[in-house]
């Protein structure tokens, strides 16, 4: 009976290192699609510039 007494109880961390990976994996995503929109950028806004120059209404 001593012995069942001395166990020492070891806490179950699985679903903390399943948060960890999780938080690393999300974390990893947005920085390539900020990455992404950083290196996109001004391809976006020349095209932005070029919508608005043919945006040419014919006023009667």
């Amino acid at each position: 009976m001593s012995s069942i007494s001395e166990e020492v109880q070891v806490k179950d961390r699985f679903w903390i290192y399943v948060g960890c990976a999780v938080f690393v994996i999300v974390t990893g995503i947005l920085m390539v699609k900020q990455s992404e929109n950083e290196k996109y950028a001004p391809i976006k806004q020349m095209a932005d510039d070029e919508k608005v120059s043919m945006n040419i209404r014919v006023l009667n």
